[in-house]
């Protein structure tokens, strides 16, 4: 690639020299680092599952590749484009969303996936880079138009994926995107008052949680009380980084990987702590940073408030699904069933993340007029 000349009038030629190829090289390694934790972690999860060896390797390396085109289309957009695609994308993902609660199966007590050409796909992941993108442009027309009731459209919105999240339920989901609402929301212009309101109407949300749902109230007294219930996973994970060590035990010489449920998925960090160490776990978590840090860096002196809210959301959502999965392994936060972007096990997922991470690619690429040094 270092070949194409600045002047090739080629829709890979432009993306070429547009794109920033730090954030590009810097997924791809987190991609290849993921792809590599799968193999050390899921041949003991299939075995235990009665599934080939390499199960859950070959169907992540099939994911893999839909999802790298995802990524690389989903850049070449514009930003004009990226809206559009993530109307339609919203209003399927809601569609998917209410046919999971009337025809989706059960599984570990929610209803959140649909069984679809032999595969299993949850609707709620694709919905939340696609409200990401749908809230942006309803904030920021408000704010370019007197006669639009952009935030009020939003709020309905907002209200209405919360509430099917929790029907579900899902409540880890419905906190993340509610944040990432709430952080485009203040960067839109909301006043200081009803910042204040929305934080007061976030904790009361996250009491009545707490005595509404039975399997939240567990969580939270789990993690305060590690004496109060089973805290099995969380002990192995924390066993697993102190046997890691600085520089770890080697790929596939772990033991955490046999005897927790979810090593290829929400715990897949306890893994990389166990066989890689403290040393390339700090390595990931800077690629996670770099990602999102660089892609602010980006914006930074945008003069559209879409991409400047749009893609602020799709960094926030990256960064803070990121440190939910870490901080659930590390007994930093209470344990919830996110996976790691790029690096976790997870069709759907990777599919999403994909699909989000490409729209921040092609809002983030240098645009004529968009003023800024990128």
């Amino acid at each position: 690639m270092t070949g194409v000349a600045r002047t090739d009038p080629t829709i890979l030629g432009r993306w070429w020299w547009t794109v920033d190829r730090w954030s590009v090289g810097a997924l791809l390694i987190l991609i290849t680092f993921g792809a590599i934790l799968i193999a050390a972690a899921s041949p003991a999860v299939a075995g235990r599952l009665s599934l080939p060896e390499f199960h859950f390797v070959y169907r992540h390396l099939l994911w893999l590749v839909p999802a790298i085109g995802i990524l690389f289309v989903t850049s070449l957009l514009t930003p004009v484009m990226v809206r559009r695609l993530s109307v339609a994308v919203f209003t399927l993902g809601l569609a998917g969303v209410v046919a999971t609660l009337l025809v989706g199966a059960e599984i570990k007590g929610s209803t959140r996936w649909l069984h679809l050409a032999g595969q299993s796909l949850q609707p709620s992941e694709f919905v939340k880079p696609a409200f990401a993108v749908v809230a942006a442009w309803l904030f920021a027309q408000q704010r370019l138009r007197d006669d639009f009731p952009g935030n009020a459209i939003s709020i309905l919105l907002f209200g209405l994926v919360i509430a099917l999240l929790l029907m579900q339920p899902d409540l880890g989901m419905a906190v993340v995107v509610a944040a990432i609402w709430g952080v485009q929301f203040f960067l839109s212009g909301l006043s200081l008052g009803l910042v204040l309101l929305l934080a007061a109407a976030a904790i009361g949300s996250m009491v009545a949680s707490y005595h509404a749902f039975d399997h939240v109230a567990s969580r939270i007294d789990r993690f305060l009380d590690p004496e109060s219930g089973d805290t099995y996973q969380v002990q192995r994970a924390m066993e697993a980084f102190s046997h890691g060590g600085v520089w770890g035990t080697g790929p596939g010489e772990g033991t955490v990987k046999d005897h927790v449920p979810d090593a290829h998925a929400d715990f897949i960090f306890a893994v990389a702590g166990e066989e890689f160490g403290l040393v390339w776990c700090l390595v990931l978590v800077g690629l996670f940073a770099f990602i999102v840090l660089r892609g602010f860096y980006r914006i930074a002196a945008d003069s559209d408030m879409f991409v400047v809210l749009a893609a602020s959301g799709l960094l926030a959502l990256f960064g803070v699904q990121a440190l939910v999965n870490m901080g659930s392994a590390l007994h930093l936060i209470p344990t919830k069933g996110m996976t790691l972007p790029f690096v976790s096990y997870g069709g759907s997922s990777l599919l999403a993340l994909a699909y989000g991470m490409g729209m921040m690619l092609a809002l983030t690429r240098r645009r004529p007029g968009a003023g800024g040094l990128r």
